[in-house]
């Protein structure tokens, strides 16, 4: 008897959905928009005016965005499930997704390792610039581009150095600390932590983030900056994870920031409530910025004594 003839195996196709669109010739910048959002959700062409992404509820709603903006410009726009019959396909738009990825991921690395050669003051704030940028990359990579090992671990040095750097001895003596006009909360806090645990003679300096950087400048608690928020901590928290402390006071006070900065009440301190209607008079009774700082010295000089009676300082602490 012949052999039972061998069936052909059954394949999982990948399933997708499709953004099919036609825009009017005018406005022209309508086409370049909608082409940058599609870039920014990670879609490639399947062909000019046919979008593609996988199957996933977030892409769907991806596309349904794109589309109600190319019909709120006059043009037309469906979005549509679709499963192709030939594997050579799912395997052509497979490679295309992860080659635009490993495209992103290395220019990100090509970023980071300039950054490296030129070694400047800003590596943390680049640090912070290339994290964000990392993750986002990750978002839209559908099929583990191979690229992505590489730029994670170049980023992950590079976050490593930027460490270093902050922590290294005299790293911050003799450094002026800019920041956003019109301090408030974390400002003020930060510039007390600053003068009292890192530099008594640190120079501030209050300008609009726009303003060019200048040489020998540490930015905090604004955008781009050296110091700032980070994840779901404020600026203070920041800089207590950056100089290492382990002043039990300091995370006291840290915490009590934390939630009249960003109002999630994470901490649920009983003071923050006291401590934000001082603070609102320091601000009413102090309009400029280099007043309110002084004022603030005061003010957590006095608050930091009052928890460091109840909390005694590890042997292992940042120098007063």
């Amino acid at each position: 008897m012949s052999p039972k003839a061998r069936r052909p195996v059954r394949r999982t196709p990948i399933r997708w959905y499709l953004l099919i669109h036609q825009l009017p010739p005018e406005p022209l910048y309508l086409r370049a928009k909608i082409r940058q959002r599609l870039g920014r959700v990670g879609a490639v062409a399947l062909k000019n005016a046919v979008y593609v992404l996988p199957r996933r509820d977030e892409c769907m709603e991806d596309l349904q965005w794109v589309a109600q903006e190319a019909i709120a410009g006059k043009g037309e726009a469906f979005v549509c499930e679709a499963e192709f019959l030939e594997r050579k396909i799912d395997q052509t738009l497979v490679a295309q997704f992860r080659a635009e990825r490993d495209a992103d991921y290395a220019a990100l690395s090509e970023e980071i390792l300039s950054w490296k050669r030129e070694a400047g003051d800003d590596l943390p704030a680049r640090a912070s610039r290339a994290r964000k940028r990392l993750e986002e990359i990750e978002r839209i990579d559908y099929f583990g581009a191979p690229a992505r090992k590489e730029a994670a671990q170049l980023l992950a040095d590079l976050e490593s150095d930027s460490r270093r750097r902050r922590r290294g001895p005299g790293s911050f003596a003799g450094r002026t600390w800019v920041t956003r006009r019109g301090v408030h909360i974390d400002r003020i806090a930060s510039a007390w932590l600053i003068r009292r645990f890192l530099d008594p003679k640190a120079r501030f300096r209050f300008i609009d983030p726009r303003e060019p950087r200048r040489k020998n400048e540490i930015r905090f608690d604004m955008v781009g900056g050296d110091y700032t928020h980070e994840d779901d901590r404020c600026t203070f928290e920041t800089l207590l994870g950056a100089i290492g402390s382990h002043d039990r006071a300091l995370a006291q006070i840290g915490e009590i920031v934390h939630d009249i900065d960003l109002k999630d009440e994470k901490f649920g301190r009983s003071e923050a409530s006291g401590v934000d209607r001082l603070i609102t008079g320091l601000l009413l009774s102090n309009p400029t910025d280099e007043s309110r700082l002084e004022r603030g010295r005061a003010f957590f000089d006095e608050l930091y004594e009052s928890f460091r009676q109840r909390n005694p300082i590890p042997t292992k602490e940042v120098s007063k």
